[in-house]
C-alpha cells in the first residue's frame, strides 16, 4: 500500500476509497494527470486579455453558469451521486440550497476565496454548484489546460490562465492587475491550494501559499470545502464507472484574514487553519503530509 495511506487516520464511518494508484510519496505537486494537448489558443503572454468585462464575454459566462455548469451540476448527482452539508449538518441534501441559505449569515460582501482539496475531473464544478457560484466567479487555471478538450468548458466557467514562467514578468504583472480588476467588482475566486490534481486520493496534500496570499491582499474570507466519497454500491453501479465511488461535498465556516497582522503570518495562520478544516470537514484524524512545504 501507498506508505502515506498506512498512518492516515479517519474517524469512524468515513469512507477511503481503494489505492488503484502509485501516488507519489515525496512531491505532492506532481501531475498524474496527462492531458492531450490538441486544442489552438491564444498565447498567454503580456497582451492576453485576462480582464474581459466586454459583453460578449459577460454573455458567454452567464450562459456557461445557467446552463453549462447547471447541466454538469445533474449530471454529477445522476453520475456520481453528488450531494452536499454545512458542517455540523446531519442529513445530506440533493439540493445546495441549504448552503446558500446557511452563507446568509456571514458577511461575504466583498465575496470570498473558495478551496477545496483537487480529487476529480469535475471537483471544480461540484464546489461551484454549491454555493449556486454566478457569472461572477474567476478561477486561476494553468494555462496549457486551455489547450485541452477541456478548453470550451474552463473558459465558460471563469477560468483565467497563469501565465508560465517564460512568458515574463509582465505577463504575471498583467495578469495580477486583472485579478485587482476583479476583485473591485466583488468577484468570487476559487483556487486549488493542492496545485494538480490526483483522481480520488484521501490524504490532504500540503498547500500552496497563492490562495491566502490573495486573501490578505484582498481582504476576503477563504471558504474552505472539502470532497469527500462513499462507496458506489447498488443501482449506482449502473449509473458510472463501477471503480470510482460517488462524491460528496461538504463545507465549513469562513476564514477571515486579520490584516491589522503582517502579511507573512496571517498567511500561514489561514493556510493551516484551511488546511486543518478541511482535513476535519473530510474526516481525517492523522494526515500524513504537512500543511505546507
Amino acid at each position: 500500500m501507498n506508505k502515506r495511506y498506512i498512518d492516515l487516520k479517519v474517524t469512524e464511518g468515513t469512507y477511503v476509497p481503494p489505492v488503484t494508484t502509485d501516488f507519489p510519496e515525496d512531491d505532492p505537486y506532481v501531475g498524474l494527470y496527462k492531458p492531450v494537448y490538441d486544442r489552438d489558443f491564444k498565447a498567454v503572454d503580456a497582451t492576453y486579455p485576462y480582464f474581459d468585462e466586454s459583453w460578449h464575454n459577460r454573455l458567454r459566462s452567464l450562459w456557461g453558469y445557467m446552463f453549462v455548469l447547471r447541466t454538469l451540476g445533474v449530471i454529477l448527482r445522476i453520475k456520481y451521486g453528488l450531494r452536499w452539508k454545512v458542517e455540523g449538518q446531519k442529513r445530506w441534501s440533493r439540493c445546495s440550497w441549504t448552503i446558500r441559505k446557511w452563507l446568509k449569515q456571514f458577511d461575504l460582501s466583498r465575496g470570498a476565496i473558495t478551496v477545496s482539496n483537487h480529487c476529480y475531473r469535475h471537483d471544480c464544478a461540484s464546489v461551484l454548484n454549491s454555493f449556486h457560484a454566478n457569472y461572477h466567479t474567476r478561477i486561476p487555471m494553468f494555462a496549457p489546460n486551455f489547450k485541452t478538450k477541456d478548453q470550451f468548458f474552463l473558459t465558460l466557467v471563469g477560468g483565467i490562465p497563469i501565465p508560465e514562467a517564460e512568458a515574463g514578468l509582465s505577463a504575471m504583472k498583467a495578469f495580477n492587475a486583472a485579478f485587482d480588476e476583479y476583485n473591485k467588482l466583488g468577484y468570487w475566486f476559487h483556487i486549488f491550494p493542492e496545485a494538480k490534481r490526483w483522481d480520488w486520493y484521501k490524504p490532504l496534500r500540503p498547500f500552496q501559499k497563492g490562495a491566502f496570499t490573495m486573501a490578505y491582499k484582498y481582504n476576503k474570507p477563504i471558504l474552505p470545502f472539502a470532497v469527500t466519497y462513499r462507496p458506489r454500491t447498488g443501482l449506482w453501479r449502473l449509473l458510472g464507472p463501477k471503480n470510482e465511488p460517488l462524491t460528496q461535498v461538504i463545507v465549513g465556516a469562513p476564514i477571515y484574514p486579520d490584516t491589522t497582522k503582517p502579511r507573512a503570518v496571517e498567511t500561514e495562520r489561514m493556510l493551516k487553519l484551511t488546511h486543518e478544516t478541511i482535513c476535519r470537514l473530510a474526516g481525517i484524524e492523522h494526515n500524513t503530509w504537512p500543511c505546507s512545504l
